[in-house]
């Protein structure tokens, strides 16, 4: 299929079952963090899914690939990302599986329905606003800082739009872990499996993976934790694995 690219655009392909995705060189751009979500959410057959704040749309496509029986929602606030992502969905013949809509997060309950999901995904901004940012109307601003939308939401939207007993799967940053663990169970987000990822086994962890389930009775899991590098600054085995580059 022949996708038109805009100034600044590239197409990158994924490694994975032939998926390809559109980025904008100049905006925001995937990273490790979508990739790891999409595994660590655990996709099952039959699930109604939806991500809140999907931006390029990367982990709905590699949901995609990972089940071929689910259905999945984007949600994404900005116009021209949910311009490009639907492209991207296009370019991959995704269009009988994969919507993306653009509408703010906040609105997602309303637009799709409350208590309609199996699971709720999420890669959220992660820096409260405020610290550091110059530009609020800057597209790296906005996934990174919390301009459009704050944890507060994302936890409220997640809640209401899964069913009893639904999933709710994010990442985002260790510094703010109580804030999550706080936000999941004052939204009924009882949280059920933790996994810190680290850049190497003797640095501290940078990234956060937390899965919480809906009226969910206590019980935490600690998982082991993630290692990106090993010693030699290469892959290690796992994440080689969740790359598909073995």
């Amino acid at each position: 299929m022949e996708i038109k690219l805009n100034e600044f655009e590239r197409i990158d392909d994924l490694q994975f079952k032939g998926l390809k995705i559109i980025q904008n060189t100049k905006k925001f751009c995937f990273g490790t963090d979508a990739v790891l979500l999409s595994h660590f959410a655990g996709i099952r057959k039959g699930d109604k899914v939806v991500d809140l704040g999907t931006g390029t749309g990367i982990v709905p496509i590699l949901l995609a690939g990972r089940e071929e029986y689910a259905q999945i929602y984007g949600i994404e606030i900005q116009s021209d990302m949910v311009e490009m992502a639907n492209r991207s969905i296009r370019l991959n013949n995704l269009e009988s599986r994969v919507e993306i809509l653009n509408a703010d997060l906040k609105d997602a309950p309303a637009i799709l329905g409350k208590g309609q999901f199996t699971l709720v995904v999420s890669n959220p901004p992660y820096k409260k606003a405020g610290s550091g940012i110059h530009n609020p109307q800057d597209h790296k601003a906005i996934a990174r800082h919390e301009i459009l939308c704050v944890l507060d939401d994302v936890l409220a939207s997640a809640a209401k739009l899964l069913r009893v007993g639904g999933r709710f799967a994010m990442v985002h940053r260790p510094d703010r872990m109580m804030d999550i663990i706080i936000g999941m169970r004052q939204h009924r987000l009882e949280p059920k499996r933790i996994r810190m990822v680290h850049s190497q086994i003797h640095k501290p962890p940078a990234l956060v993976l937390v899965e919480g389930v809906l009226h969910g009775k206590p019980y935490l899991n600690w998982m082991p934790p993630l290692i990106v590098y090993n010693e030699n600054m290469e892959y290690t085995k796992e994440l080689k694995e969740i790359y598909h580059l073995v």
